[in-house]
């Protein structure tokens, strides 16, 4: 799921909001959103519903298998 952190990272820098931020949004730490930018953990399906809704994005984009 390399794809997956890499546009989270990106997706989260364009909208000028930290780690910590957009962990907070979704009720997790700014480390736990690192580790899903490094791939190093994979969120939970509830987690990326909620990210797909925060950048208004679709789930397929986020997860690599459709360009924006």
């Amino acid at each position: 799921m390399k794809v997956f952190g890499e546009r989270l990272a990106e997706l989260r820098r364009e909208k000028h909001v930290t780690q910590k931020q957009l962990g907070e949004f979704l009720c997790v730490s700014g480390n736990t959103v690192h580790a899903w930018e490094s791939d190093k953990q994979e969120p939970s399906l509830t987690a990326l519903v909620a990210l797909a809704d925060y950048f208004d994005i679709s789930l397929d984009y986020l997860l690599g298998r459709e360009e924006y």
